[in-house]
C-alpha cells in the first residue's frame, strides 16, 4: 500500500479483489434526487411506484452505481485513483434499505498507458443488481517521484 492507503499501479495483479457496503437510506434516494435533479416519480412517490413493474420505489441506478466509485476510491485501486470510463448493466432493482455490496476485481493491467480494467459487480443478498467493467488511472510511484522533484523545484 501506498501513503494514501491505495495501491500504485505497481502494486497491482490481476486477480486483486476489494468491496465496499452500504445500505441505501430513504435520505440517500432524496439527496440524489436533488443533487442529480433525477426526480421521477418511481424513486420518489410510492403511490405512483406501486403502479409500475416494481410495485413500490426504488433507488436511482446511479445511486446504486456510485457504491462502485466508493469501492475504488476507497479500497481498490485506493485514493488518487482517476476514474475513466465504465459501463453498467442494470439486471435488478435496489430498494430502499437494501444493502449494496459493490466488488471491484482487476481484471487487466495496460502497462503501456498505466490503466487498469476493474470487474464491477453490484449485489444486495446474493443477487447480482449491476454488473459491468471499469477502466481507471491509479497512482504510480512514478508520481511521488515527480511531486517531490517539483516540490524541490519549487521550494529550493
Amino acid at each position: 500500500m501506498n501513503d494514501l492507503n491505495g495501491y500504485d499501479f505497481e502494486d497491482l495483479q490481476t486477480g486483486m479483489s476489494a468491496s465496499f457496503a452500504k445500505t441505501i437510506t430513504e435520505a440517500d434516494i432524496l439527496l440524489f434526487a436533488g443533487a442529480s435533479g433525477d426526480n421521477n416519480a418511481v424513486h420518489i412517490n410510492e403511490k405512483f411506484a406501486q403502479t409500475t413493474p416494481f410495485k413500490g420505489r426504488i433507488a436511482h441506478g446511479m445511486l446504486t452505481a456510485s457504491i462502485i466509485s466508493a469501492a475504488i476510491a476507497g479500497r481498490l485501486p485506493g485514493p488518487g485513483t482517476i476514474y475513466l470510463g465504465q459501463n453498467l448493466r442494470f439486471k435488478a432493482p435496489v430498494r430502499p434499505g437494501d444493502t449494496v455490496q459493490a466488488e471491484v476485481i482487476v481484471k487487466e493491467l495496460i502497462v503501456e498507458k498505466r490503466r487498469v480494467v476493474l470487474s464491477t459487480i453490484c449485489t444486495v443478498d446474493g443477487k447480482v443488481v449491476i454488473d459491468g467493467d471499469a477502466v481507471v488511472m491509479p497512482t504510480s510511484r512514478g508520481d511521488e517521484a515527480k511531486a517531490g522533484a517539483a516540490s524541490v523545484a519549487n521550494n529550493g
